[in-house]
């Protein structure tokens, strides 16, 4: 930081303690440090320039430690804290005037409260108990530490419901407050393949694949007109038996990625090329996780006691319930949603998919992909990659994606890849020379 701006600041401080710009110095290298990307963000969303972000961070830093120097020091008495727009003036309340002086000492605002903080956690408490009881008018409730009150939030019409609530829930006097809202609260979720979603009527599937609006899954995970939580969505289209997709159109504030959940970390998708008979697949679900075989057949049919599903194609990769709708790939291609089978993940089996591109089709869906949403099929990306390991051995490894052109050792000898695919035990280079030449 600038020595000048600290010294400036360090002069606007007051007999009072009106500011924390006295601690500044102390967070100069931690203000400093801040990576660009995030000054860049504050100063466009908070309407300041980069150099006031680096400053207000500073400030921010040294308020952390001013109030939690406070808070052990006021012990009950202290009631919270809070900073000023600018983010540079820190004033803590306290339930005793006789310790305001202790708060200006460490260069903050000192305010007198009725409640300690304390006092509003447990009275939040009590209504966080009786959460299951609230009014559907009552969409939400916090600690105001500025009002030192419980403010309980209430939709037009409903703010005497709002106050009996509370009042039945034992907050009584002036330790709350209704105030009127409009607010109707939803969770925001990142929609990526493989993740869990709730189904109508409770249960659970997996996403299958990100589109502009929402995701794919499987048909028999709910009817058309049905509700989808975690995240939230409405199925806009299903079909099953016959086939089995559907399409779910998501609600505002989530959003679509172009990534599938591996279990650990992702997978981007760049596109749905579809892979032939032979090739590795791996799939996802909130199930079994990451599951890696190879295509079988194509255009496979088979009958669930539901009916028969056509057009479907089977592969050695195993799968169990709830992982149904998830995300199948080859590399980084989109290949379908998983609709069934038989077997399981310790015994092995026959699982299907339903191919992507049929349900894209279907609904004039757009795919979200690394490049952009796209409704047509992209060539898998070549890449060209030379991996060797510290100490020289063996640079294969099962479960990796390896793109044409890239390159490994294994057994003392270099190999390319002459076909991409995503490698599993047996697929070695020397196993494999429909997928590998020595070099």
């Amino acid at each position: 930081m600038n020595r000048k701006l600290i010294a400036a600041a360090t002069a606007a401080v007051t007999a009072a303690g009106l500011t924390i710009a006295v601690a500044l110095t102390t967070s100069a290298t931690a203000a400093d440090s801040a990576d660009p990307a995030v000054l860049a963000a504050m100063a466009r969303d908070l309407g300041i320039s980069s150099e006031q972000a680096r400053e207000r961070l500073g400030a921010e830093k040294a308020a952390g430690q001013t109030d939690a120097a406070l808070k052990s020091r006021l012990g009950p008495a202290y009631a919270g804290s809070w900073l000023d727009g600018t983010g540079h003036t820190l004033t803590v309340a306290v339930t005793d005037p006789a310790l305001a002086g202790a708060v200006r000492s460490h260069g903050a605002v000192a305010a007198t409260a009725t409640h300690s903080a304390s006092a509003l956690d447990s009275a939040k408490t009590k209504l966080d108990a009786k959460a299951t009881t609230a009014p559907d008018a009552v969409p939400g409730w916090y600690v105001d530490v500025r009002a030192n009150k419980i403010v309980v939030l209430a939709r037009a019409g409903g703010e005497a419901q709002a106050r009996t609530w509370a009042a039945e829930a034992g907050l009584r006097g002036d330790i709350v407050a209704v105030e009127a809202s409009t607010e109707n609260p939803k969770p925001l979720i990142d929609v990526i393949g493989g993740n869990a979603y709730g189904v109508p009527g409770g249960g659970r599937c997996s996403v299958g694949f990100a589109v502009e609006g929402g995701f794919v899954t499987a048909g028999h995970c709910g009817a058309t007109g049905g509700r989808t939580s975690n995240p939230g969505g409405t199925i806009q289209g299903s079909s099953f038996p016959g086939n089995d997709y559907a399409w779910v159109r998501t609600d505002a504030g989530n959003t679509p990625r172009a990534l599938v959940n591996r279990y650990p970390g992702t997978v981007p998708v760049a596109g749905s090329q579809e892979a032939p008979v032979g090739s590795s697949v791996c799939r996802s679900g909130s199930t079994t996780g990451w599951r890696c075989g190879t295509i079988q057949q194509k255009n496979a049919s088979v009958t669930y006691p539901e009916g028969t599903i056509t057009g479907l194609t089977r592969t050695n990769a195993c799968a169990e319930p709830g992982d149904s709708g998830g995300s199948w790939l080859t590399g980084d291609q989109a290949q379908g949603v998983t609709s069934g089978g038989s077997g399981n993940c310790q015994t092995g089996g026959t699982i299907y998919f339903q191919p992507l591109t049929e349900i894209l089709q279907a609904y004039n869906l757009r795919l979200v992909t690394s490049a952009g949403p796209t409704t047509t099929t992209q060539p898998t990306s070549t890449t060209t990659t030379t991996t060797t390991p510290p100490g020289g051995g063996d640079s294969w490894a099962p479960y990796t994606y390896y793109g044409t052109g890239a390159q490994v050792t294994y057994g003392g000898a270099s190999y390319r890849v002459i076909q991409a695919h995503t490698s599993v035990p047996g697929w070695e280079p020397p196993n494999t020379p429909a997928l590998w030449q020595q070099i």
